[in-house]
């Protein structure tokens, strides 16, 4: 089974962006930041990087924020971590799988709980 070379590159990105955040950068809006995907375009030039904050539905802005600002230093350090020709550019996007998954949880919980009580 083959795969492509971007999905391998993007598993070590996320994998990489993952370390860097959580060693290496201080600022504290990104400490409860979760790197759930990367995206790599096939000819590896732009990374769609997929975050969301731990215990929270929606994105605050000001993480976003904070990881555009240390978008270059990211991208530095990938550079001394990845042996690539090319470091590809960085783009964070919220994602929002998490929201959709955890609002059907409630739903599905409350659709339990007045079944229980139906039955009784």
């Amino acid at each position: 089974m083959s795969f492509k070379r971007a999905t391998r590159v993007a598993d070590l990105i996320m994998a990489d962006v993952s370390d860097i955040l959580l060693r290496e950068i201080r600022d504290p809006r990104i400490k409860l930041v979760t790197i759930t995907g990367v995206k790599l375009t096939d000819d590896l030039r732009f990374a769609k990087i997929f975050f969301v904050e731990m215990g929270k539905d929606t994105c605050d802005p000001q993480t976003k924020i904070a990881l555009e600002k240390a978008t270059g230093f990211l991208k530095r350090e990938l550079g001394k971590r990845l042996k690539l020709r090319y470091v590809p550019d960085i783009i964070f996007v919220s994602d929002e799988s998490f929201a959709y998954g955890s609002r059907i949880d409630k739903l599905l919980a409350e659709i339990r709980t007045t079944g229980e009580s139906d039955i009784e």
